[in-house]
């Protein structure tokens, strides 16, 4: 790409034509390539800085969320790649087993068939060639939003690299004991037909019913006792009535039979502690097949446990339960049976009563199914051992997570984590390779076998079961860049750990302490130093954007209609730690006006500014003499020192000294709004409303003042487009390459971030005349006074400010029309400004407005404004008012009194400067 001149910089940016050359050049450039051996921990000079993206599904497309997580993710590569890291941005998908499936199986569906017609092999062969053909369209789309991620190096889970990750990582926990097989209830998910862990069975409110059955005892159907339930169609797989061994009302119950309504099974009651002698009636039904409790609770006991309802969601006697399930209930889908189950309660006499019930129920995370608890034969992983230097590690400082509030929730889960169920009843995915044989050996193995039994010489076979897709997903840190093949690898050496983990908080405890886990256990190092959870993109009614609601936003549509730039400052610029990022699906417009409305005026400010400097190189900052500064000079290079310490302050720190984080340091830095405001703050308010308009007078008259004008001009416009480039990369990169004197072949994606210039001790002094400038506007303002206006503006108190404002006249008349005069003011009606240091700005009226007419104005005002603040003060005066007003009405009130107070202390002040009282 060759480097154009600043004379034919276009009137106006053209974002889409621009972004898809530059991406293309910077990709062929190879600029977001990272090496390993340029690294310290091989050997080389530059620190290493890795980020491993949040692998999406295979089959998805760019929503708004993707585009928020990579821009946070790229913003923070950019800006370590410019301060002499070798920055690695990892890029990959996963194979999604659950969600590329139920796409799949959708589409054969239209052909009549089922992966059952197809059968094991063909389904996998024909999902393989679906991935092959859709999979990786979002990698594309990524770089749409300028995602400079090293696709040299996209990995994918179902790969044959990464696929021997996952069964190193399965034989290792298996060999140790970690790895098991156990008969207990698992969430169960009738649609996708296979098991999910606790993280995947999501809850969700629901607005249900509460149904009081009678139990009749078996010996005396005259008597009763009471039991409350949700599932009423479950009660059909009920073995006993639990109550607390110390419950004094129901010791001599215990042993007493109860006749099974519908079932017309007798079971007993039976005691034990883990019933809430205070909830309710004291008394719990136990169903141990569908229920988790009532499992753990049917094992002490030794009751039998009948599974009444099918895989698909239907009723039947499925295990143990024969006699239990009537005929006429017997394929009825649950919740239709449920339906018919409080009927048939209701005609034999033994539904007490129903109340409506609000209640969290479990959802398949993918398809949204109400999840079943079932008894299932199913794979676990024991992670207690697991997650204990899992826990240690966040709360040592191993791993800070930010913000600090998600500590606590982490923390929650990790001490009551249950054993995670890894085995899904799939097709697509990576098979348990564990093998069995009827002599009853069992075998887990790194390769497939290529003879029969060891034991015994017979035919053994493979465990149909898939692993859950978050169980090659919690090996991503690693297994990316080379575990097992290449433990001692250049890229394990180089980039593990990584550094930074930025993810959404919906994903804590699917994948993030996961991966903890597994770094600690497979590497003896925690894969990351900081876990960085963001916001939320929402809509305007703050709900999360979702294609359900249809409340959702393209971000290629964005990037289309405004520019990626513009799309990825909106998204930083309102995104405060943690905070949910507020969009208007409706009005694109609107949303994304921060972005555009910033680009046009950065575009602007470029070209003004090239057109005036030229396109001759200028001298460097170090090379010019301070001697020969103007105020305005010494201003704008500490003003320079100030947002590049800001920038910083707000980015920063990097890494954790020693490998743990300090106390102090565990929340700092990653303030990306923060960061955002302080580059744009410098080259919007700082250079472009000021320097530049100081300067515009110096670069007509040829010289040394011009010349150093110039040079501070592209200097500091040069380090500007660098701390704003992570942010917006293709405009700064497109002004970048425009700077007079810019080598050829040379990138802002690879230049230095900027250092802090050497400050100035004169910068005070433009300041003063800031201050006055200000200050004339202000006045202008209060007094609508328009803005041809002329002014004179009289500066008495502070002679030596006095004397540096009165230096600058000429540069103050140009930007407030106001003709500047050392010394007090003519007697009469006067606006008045204080400044610092006790420079007072007085601007007569007289001539300028009616003063008798705008008096009588502002005292009707005051007089108005005077009342009403006298009844506000007495609403809030009053005990009874504050007392019984939602807290929120009270504060309005008190802001409301705040703000009316200050209006009449400025109408007083005004009235006093017109010669009123």
């Amino acid at each position: 790409m060759t480097n154009p001149s600043s004379s034919d910089i276009p009137a106006q940016y053209d974002a889409g034509a621009t972004e898809r050359a530059l991406y293309s050049a910077w990709e062929a450039a190879g600029l977001f390539h990272a090496h390993a051996e340029r690294t310290t921990r091989a050997g080389g000079t530059r620190d290493p800085f890795t980020i491993v993206i949040p692998p999406p599904n295979v089959t998805a497309v760019l929503h708004v969320g993707h585009g928020l997580n990579n821009t946070v993710q790229d913003v923070i590569v950019r800006w370590r790649r410019m301060a002499g890291d070798e920055a690695l941005w990892l890029p990959g998908t996963d194979h999604a087993g659950i969600a590329t499936q139920n796409v799949v199986e959708k589409l054969i569906a239209q052909e009549g068939k089922t992966r059952f017609d197809l059968g094991r092999e063909p389904f996998v062969a024909r999902t393989a060639e679906f991935v092959k053909e859709t999979g990786g369209v979002i990698l594309q789309q990524l770089r749409a939003i300028g995602a400079s991620a090293d696709w040299r190096r996209t990995a994918y889970t179902l790969s044959p690299e990464l696929s021997r990750a996952v069964r190193e990582a399965f034989v290792r926990l298996y060999e140790k004991g970690l790895i098991y097989r156990g008969y207990r209830v698992i969430h169960w998910c009738p649609r996708c037909l296979t098991s999910l862990s606790d993280e995947e069975a999501e809850f969700k409110d629901t607005h249900g019913k509460l149904y009081h059955v009678r139990y009749p005892y078996a010996d005396d159907p005259t008597r009763f006792i009471t039991v409350a339930t949700t599932r009423p169609e479950t009660m059909l797989g009920d073995v006993g009535v639990a109550v607390h061994p110390d419950d004094e009302r129901y010791k001599d119950l215990i042993g007493t039979e109860l006749l099974l309504p519908i079932a017309n099974v007798r079971i007993p009651i039976v005691a034990d502690s883990f019933v809430d002698k205070e909830f309710g009636t004291g008394m719990v039904k136990l169903t141990p097949a569908h229920d988790p409790n009532d499992f753990e609770a049917g094992k002490r006991l030794g009751l039998a446990m009948p599974v009444v309802i099918t895989p698909d969601g239907h009723m039947g006697e499925v295990h143990d339960a024969d006699g239990r399930v009537p005929v006429a209930l017997r394929g009825v889908e649950r919740f239709d049976a449920r339906k018919k189950v409080v009927k048939m309660l209701e005609a034999q006499g033994f539904l007490e009563k129903i109340d409506q019930h609000h209640h969290a129920v479990r959802h398949c995370y993918r398809c949204h199914t109400v999840v079943e608890p079932r008894l299932s034969d199913q794979w676990f992983v024991k992670m207690a051992p697991l997650a204990k230097p899992a826990l240690e590690a966040v709360q040592t400082g191993k791993v800070r997570i930010v913000p600090e509030r998600w500590n606590a929730v982490y923390v929650n889960w990790m001490e009551g984590i249950r054993d995670w169920n890894i085995s899904r009843q799939l097709w697509w995915g990576h098979r348990i390779p564990v093998w069995r044989c009827a002599c009853g050996h069992e075998e887990a193995l790194r390769v497939d076998p290529t003879g029969g039994c060891p034991k015994c010489g017979g035919a053994w076979t493979q465990d149909e079961d898939v692993l859950d897709t978050w169980f090659s997903s919690w090996l991503w840190p690693i297994s990316t860049l080379g575990w097992p093949d290449k433990d001692n690898g250049p890229d394990l050496k180089a980039f593990y750990p990584t550094d930074v983990l930025v993810t959404a908080p919906e994903i804590l405890f699917f994948w993030v302490a996961r991966m903890i886990m597994a770094g600690l256990e497979f590497k003896g190092e925690v894969p990351f130093h900081t876990v960085y959870l963001h916001g939320t993109v929402r809509d305007m009614q703050h709900r999360k954007m979702s294609k359900s609601l249809g409340n959702g936003i393209d971000p290629l549509e964005v990037v289309e209609k405004f520019g990626a730039d513009a799309l990825r400052w909106t998204m930083i610029g309102g995104m405060g730690l943690g905070v949910d990022v507020l969009l208007d699906p409706d009005d694109l417009e609107k949303s994304f006006a921060p972005g555009r409305n910033f680009a046009t005026k950065l575009w602007n400010i470029g070209r003004f500014l090239l057109m005036q400097v030229g396109h001759d190189a200028v001298r460097p900052l170090a090379a010019l003499d301070r001697a020969t500064f103007r105020s305005a000079d010494h201003w704008i290079v500490n003003r320079l020192a100030d947002a590049v310490a800001e920038c910083n302050a707000a980015l920063g720190p990097v890494r954790p000294p020693n490998g743990t984080w300090p106390e102090n340091q565990r929340q700092a830095g990653l303030r990306l709004d923060a960061y955002a405001e302080a580059a744009r703050r410098f080259l919007w308010n700082d250079l472009a409303d000021w320097y530049v308009e100081s300067s515009k007078h110096r670069l007509a008259e040829p010289g040394e003042d011009r010349e150093v004008a110039r040079a501070l001009l592209v200097h500091c416009f040069d380090q500007g487009l660098r701390l704003l480039h992570p942010i917006m990369p293709f405009i700064t990169e497109t002004l970048w390459q425009r700077l007079p004197g810019q080598t050829p072949g040379t990138w802002l994606v690879q230049a230095a971030w900027p250092t802090a210039p050497a400050r100035s001790d004169l910068a005070h002094e433009f300041e003063v005349v800031k201050d006055v400038i200000t200050a004339v506007r202000q006045i202008r303002n209060d007094y609508v006074l328009p803005p041809t206006q002329q002014l004179t503006a009289h500066l008495a108190g502070n002679a030596p400010a006095a004397g540096l404002a009165m230096a600058e006249a000429a540069f103050v008349q140009r930007m407030c029309r106001a003709e500047l005069v050392h010394g007090a003011a003519p007697a009469g009606a006067a606006a008045h400004a204080l400044l610092g240091g006790g420079l007072e700005v007085v601007i007569p009226l007289e001539g300028i407005v009616d003063v008798a007419k705008e008096r009588g104005k502002l005292e009707t005002e005051l007089a108005q404004l005077d009342k009403q603040l006298t009844g506000l003060r007495g609403r809030l005066a009053n005990p009874g008012f504050t007392a019984k007003a939602p807290a929120a009405v009270v504060d309005a009130e008190r802001a409301k009194e705040a703000e009316w107070s200050a209006r009449t202390d400025l109408l007083r002040a005004k009235i006093r400067a017109m010669g009123g009282a």
